[in-house]
C-alpha cells in the first residue's frame, strides 16, 4: 500500500516500457477503498479516492469527522492525492460508507476504487499552464463512473491530468493528458494531439483500450506496464480506438521540460504546505479546513494547496502563519520535503521497525540530506519512489541497508548495525 512519498520527486513507475515485459497477476487486485478495506495491525485501513485531490469544505469535513469518530482521528495523505482513513474500529464499514456517500464521497460503489486521477493541482489559480484543467477532471471522473468497462480497472491504474505545466505529467500515470500551447491535448499512450474537447473521452477510450488488451492476451494485469506488448504496440492500439470512435488525433510528441509540485509558502493565488510523511492530526485537518474557503486541494507530494484567489496579501500571509503553527511545513528549504517513509512499526507487521519515529530521529541529526530519503520498513519498500534518492531499509536484526540509486552512477550500499550510525552512513554514501 502506498503510505509515503518524497516531496520533490515522482513516485510512479513509467507506465510502458520500450521492451514487453509481461507482469501477469497471480491473484487478484487487492487494492484497499472506501468499501474494500484493509486489514492492518493498528486496524483497518480505507483508501478513499480524492479525484484531483479536489476536497470542497463539505467533503473535507466529513472526512475529518469520519477519521475521528470512527479511526485513528488522523488522515493519512497519498502519492495519488487520496486519503487514508487507519485504526478503523471493526464493523464500521457499513457506517462508513454512509458517511462518504452523503458527502458526495462515493458517486458510484462499483468504480470507487478506478478514481485514480492525478491533477496540476495550481490548475487554475495561478496564471501558469496552458489551461485548467478542472473541466476535463469533472468529465473524466464522470466518464469513468459511466463506463461498465472501466469497473475492470485495478485500484492502482492512474490518470493524470497536467495543465500544461508538466508537473503531474512526469508522475508515470498510466493514461496521461496535457494540456498544449496550441489550445489542444497532448494523450499518452499513443503520443497523439487530441482537441481539448475530447480529451476526458480520449482518455477513458485509452485505459479501455487496456482492458482488452489484456483480455485479448489472456492477462491478469494491473497497469500499462503489464502488458506484454511493447509502446509502439499500445500506442497503435490507441490510434485505431480513437478512429473507431471518431475522434480525430494527430501523432505529436509529448512537450519537453517538466517542473515539480508547488513549493511551500505563497504562491499566486494559493497557499501551499508540505505535510510531513503524509500524516495529519486532527487539529491540523481542522486548521487546514478553517483556513480554506469553498475547497482544498491535496497533492500527489504529500502536500495541500489552498486556493486564495482574492485575498490579500496581508491575510494569506495570516492563513500561512496558521499552517506553519500547526506544524505543516511552509519553508521551501524544510528537510522534510526530502523525506518520505512507508507506515513501519506499528502500523504493518511486516515492518521491523518504526520507521516515521527512525526517519525523525535522523533528521533532526544530520540535517538535509544530501538525496531523498525513502524509509522502508521491510524488503517490500511500499511507495518506494523513482528518481535519485536513497532507499533506507530496516532489517530483521534491528539495523539498516542504505542504498543510492542515482542515475549513471553504479549503486552504493553500506548496513549499519544501529540508527545511531545512519547520519555518519548517509554522508559516505552520498559523498
Amino acid at each position: 500500500m502506498i503510505v509515503g512519498m518524497l516531496g520533490a520527486m515522482p513516485t510512479a513507475a513509467s507506465p510502458s516500457s520500450p521492451q514487453a515485459v509481461p507482469a501477469a497477476r497471480d491473484r487478484g487486485d487487492a487494492c484497499p477503498g472506501a468499501l474494500r478495506l484493509h486489514a492492518a495491525d493498528d486496524g483497518a485501513l480505507a483508501r478513499i479516492r480524492v479525484p484531483g485531490g479536489v476536497l470542497t469544505a463539505r467533503r473535507a469535513q466529513a472526512l475529518g469527522h469520519a477519521a475521528r469518530r470512527l479511526g485513528d482521528g488522523d488522515l493519512h495523505l497519498t502519492s495519488r492525492g487520496n486519503v487514508q482513513l487507519r485504526g478503523l474500529r471493526d464493523g464500521c464499514g457499513g457506517e462508513l460508507a454512509k458517511v462518504l456517500e452523503a458527502a458526495g464521497l462515493l458517486p458510484s460503489r462499483e468504480h470507487e476504487r478506478v478514481r485514480n486521477i492525478v491533477a496540476s493541482p495550481l490548475s487554475g489559480l495561478d496564471g501558469g499552464g496552458s489551461r485548467d484543467v478542472r473541466p476535463w477532471l469533472t468529465a473524466l471522473d464522470a466518464a469513468l463512473c459511466a463506463s461498465d468497462a472501466a469497473r475492470d480497472l485495478s485500484g492502482r491504474f492512474l490518470f493524470a491530468l497536467d495543465d500544461g505545466r508538466g508537473d503531474v505529467a512526469g508522475l508515470g500515470a498510466d493514461v496521461t493528458v496535457r494540456a498544449t500551447g496550441d489550445g489542444g491535448a497532448w494523450l499518452g499512450p499513443g503520443s497523439v494531439r487530441v482537441a481539448a474537447a475530447d480529451a476526458p473521452r480520449a482518455a477513458l477510450l485509452a485505459a479501455e483500450t487496456f482492458l482488452a488488451a489484456a483480455r485479448s492476451h489472456g492477462t491478469r494485469v494491473w497497469r500499462m506496464a503489464d502488458l506484454p506488448l511493447t509502446d509502439g504496440e499500445v500506442g497503435r492500439l490507441v490510434r485505431d480506438r480513437l478512429t473507431a470512435e471518431g475522434i480525430g488525433h494527430d501523432e505529436h510528441a509529448e512537450p519537453a521540460g517538466a517542473t515539480e509540485g508547488p513549493p511551500p509558502g505563497v504562491v499566486r493565488g494559493a497557499l501551499s504546505v508540505h505535510v510531513p510523511l503524509g500524516r495529519l492530526s486532527a487539529p491540523q485537518w481542522e486548521t487546514l479546513t478553517g483556513v480554506a474557503g469553498p475547497e482544498l486541494r491535496l497533492t500527489p507530494w504529500r502536500g495541500v494547496v489552498v486556493p486564495t484567489v482574492g485575498a490579500t496579501a496581508a491575510r494569506a500571509a495570516g492563513f500561512l502563519e496558521r499552517l506553519g503553527a500547526a506544524g505543516l511545513v511552509t519553508d521551501p528549504a524544510s528537510p522534510w520535503l526530502r523525506v518520505g517513509a512507508c507506515i513501519g512499526r506499528p502500523g504493518c507487521a511486516k515492518a521491523h521497525a518504526d520507521v516515521r519515529a527512525d526517519a525523525a530521529w535522523t533528521l533532526r541529526a544530520a540535517g538535509r540530506p544530501a538525496l531523498p530519503l525513502y524509509w522502508s520498513g521491510c524488503e517490500r519498500r511500499c511507495g518506494r519512489p523513482g528518481g535519485d534518492h536513497v532507499d533506507v531499509v530496516a532489517a530483521p536484526d534491528g539495523g539498516y541497508r542504505l542504498s543510492s540509486a542515482t542515475p549513471g552512477r553504479s549503486p552504493r550500499t553500506v548496513s549499519v548495525a544501529d540508527l545511531s550510525r545512519i547520519p555518519a552512513a548517509l554522508a559516505a554514501i552520498t559523498s
